[in-house]
């Protein structure tokens, strides 16, 4: 007969549970991606690796240093650049250089891996545009990179380190006792959240949602979750938040999944007057980004330049052959006093710091090691999967989620996987067993009333309202916001492109392009022009957006307009907005298959990144199958009628 369980019991055993269950569904998908990385590795061919974004070929090697860490680099620059290929290279990423075989090049097998010789990996630090640097082992054999007899590339490796540093992540908070245990047992039950209490503060300059949340986040001793639709002010109440929050606080950890995430907050940070010391590189580069960064800060420390000659006297002592008991004793007083001194200026910087940001994964940095902080934010919670939140958790004693679990999810490649849970973030689980702790911000500053409500209706249970200002924002008079190009009518089918592994629908871009030059034509080249109207093109499928970029180069109509037009997937898009916006949804076909159209948080992006106009191109017959689809198009029709 089974023993009964306490409550107590009961409750510690169920977050043990769940978390054994994440590692389950992340050793699934850590087993998917590394069987696609290994068949694509001898299959897909580098050709695709290459028009995927995933690989470099051919690339030119520049100097080769060490750098203020003290990490032998090797500058990378790609030389064939194909303008509709973005890359996928940033900083923190593992990679390969490999070499193609001169007779190789061109030829059949240079489609499937053959005549490819692998040399050695490394790990990106730096990415500016066509150039990169990466940083190698000291032991790596650089002289092989000048071969002249085929082709040198580098191309993106599989990513053990991130996979590691999430199932350790996992396992210690299973074993975790303390603040951590602590956080574990309430996040994972039905535990309520202990709060502070205080009377609201005022801050004049946010709204009345945004205030309150500023004020739920300084009230929370566990955790709070802002929630932040399309437009809303999320990031300017998140900075608000931490800038309270430091007014009590000595230093806070600030983290996110991305790097461009954790660029964009700190930037708000810096410009809000706060000492951010960023662990990592940012993905756009200048000077002002980059004056925050740890290297940067480290390389400008006084005692740095003593540093650096201590660090070149060890490197040339390693070099010399004859290892006498005086060459040891040199080394060791070398080493202590390099040691000495790299401490002495992390103290100062990490002293002087009162955010430290990186992202999620960033946060396993040994510069952190023993380092606690009050507070943990989280933005683009929403992004993150479960165990890489939890890598930064145990560091803090309360955790901030701000995000929108209505917009993009985690990126999961193993079906099953998904279909286990593993895309339910941790942000997700809290605000829906933990209502109480959820402030959602509910006035957008972005979109046209019209283009609001939909999103509003679908995602947000009506309870979104556009601020006055932006209500019946429209760049000409009596417009409908958001319009709906049926391509049904002109016949125009998608096709499945092998090189680029993606659909494409090249009747409906042809049809995107006109819309966009007729609206053109009705605004006017000139205002256009002078009041800098920008565009967005954006459609789910890659090799869409390869084929839309190609096209526009080729119309003389858009070459005026070039600078003000992007064109880019949806993922590319996120945290981003233009005045115009055009969708291609591509699918067309007898059976109404729309594939990852289905996923219906993708499309609340697409949506919502226009500030005074929509216009969809999607073949109503297939899409309008799916109730999502079928409401949109009524939704845009009964604006239609409404206004005709």
């Amino acid at each position: 007969m089974p023993l009964m369980m306490t409550k107590k019991e009961e409750q510690t055993g169920v977050p043990i549970l769940e978390l054994q269950r994440q590692r389950m569904l992340l050793q699934m998908e850590y087993e998917e991606e590394k069987k696609a990385f290994m068949q694509q590795k001898e299959a897909i061919g580098i050709r695709r690796l290459v028009s995927r974004g995933d690989a470099w070929l051919p690339v030119r090697i520049g100097r080769s240093y060490y750098n203020s860490l003290n990490q032998l680099c090797v500058e990378v620059f790609r030389t064939s650049t194909d303008e509709d290929t973005d890359h996928n290279f940033e900083f923190g990423r593992p990679v390969l250089f490999f070499k193609i075989a001169a007779n190789a090049i061109g030829s059949p097998s240079s489609q499937g891996g053959g005549g490819i010789t692998s040399f050695f990996g490394g790990t990106v630090s730096f990415v500016d545009g066509d150039r990169m640097v990466v940083s190698v082992p000291d032991s790596a054999p650089l002289a092989d990179l000048q071969v002249s007899d085929g082709q040198i590339g580098v191309q993106l490796f599989f990513d053990e380190t991130s996979y590691r540093l999430m199932f350790e992540a996992l396992e210690r908070t299973m074993r975790a006792k303390g603040r951590l245990g602590y956080l574990r047992d309430l996040f994972y039950s039905n535990m309520r959240a202990e709060t502070f209490s205080f009377p609201d503060m005022g801050f004049p300059y946010l709204n009345k949602t945004q205030e309150h949340a500023v004020n739920e986040v300084l009230r929370a001793k566990d955790v709070a979750v802002v929630h932040g639709p399309p437009g809303t002010g999320k990031t300017t109440t998140l900075v608000e938040a931490i800038y309270e929050t430091l007014r009590r606080e000595s230093q806070v950890l600030v983290c996110a999944q991305s790097n461009m995430a954790v660029d964009w907050i700190s930037e708000k940070l810096v410009d809000r007057g706060l000492n951010v010391l960023r662990i990592g590189n940012p993905t756009r580069v200048d000077d002002k980004m980059l004056s925050f960064t740890y290297e940067r800060r480290f390389e400008a420390h006084p005692d740095y330049p003593q540093l650096w000659a201590i660090r070149k006297a060890i490197r040339e002592l390693r070099s010399q052959r004859k290892r006498s008991d005086q060459w040891h004793q040199k080394m060791d007083r070398l080493k202590s006093r390099a040691t000495e001194l790299e401490i002495r200026i992390n103290a100062e910087l990490f002293g002087e710091a009162r955010v430290i940001a990186c992202t999620l994964v960033g946060s396993a940095n040994r510069l952190l090691d023993g380092m606690k902080f009050g507070t943990l934010f989280i933005d683009e919670a929403a992004q993150a999967l479960e165990a890489a939140c939890w890598i930064p958790i145990r560091r803090a004693g309360r955790v901030i989620f701000a995000g929108d679990h209505c917009q993009l999810p985690p990126t999961v490649k193993c079906y099953e996987a998904l279909k286990g849970g593993l895309g339910r973030t941790l942000m997700e689980r809290i605000a829906s067993g933990k209502p109480e702790v959820v402030t959602l911000l509910r006035v957008q500053y972005r979109m046209h009333e019209d283009i609001m409500r939909f999103s509003s209706d679908w995602f947000y249970h009506n309870q979104m309202m556009a601020a006055p200002e932006v209500k019946n924002r429209s760049i000409l008079d009596l417009d409908l916001p958001i319009t709906w190009i049926d391509t049904a009518e002109y016949e125009g089918k998608e096709e499945f492109i092998g090189e680029s592994f993606g659909r494409i629908n090249k009747t409906e871009a042809l049809l995107t392009l006109l819309s966009l030059q007729a609206y053109f034509e009705l605004i006017g080249k000139e205002r256009i022009l002078a009041e800098r109207v920008d565009v967005g093109i954006i459609s789910p499928y890659r090799a869409q957006v390869q084929y839309l970029r190609s096209q526009i180069r080729k119309r003389e109509f858009f070459k005026p307009f070039r600078h003000s037009i992007s064109v880019n997937t949806v993922d590319g898009f996120q945290g981003q907005e233009r005045d115009v916006i055009v969708i291609s949804l591509v699918r067309s076909n007898d059976e109404g298959q729309i594939g990852f159209l289905r996923d219906l948080r993708r499309m609340n992006v697409a949506i919502t990144r226009a500030r005074m106009k929509l216009i969809i191109l999607g073949d109503r017959p297939t899409l309008t199958r799916h109730p999502f689809y079928k409401k949109l198009w009524e939704y845009v029709e009964g604006l239609r009628v409404h206004n005709s």
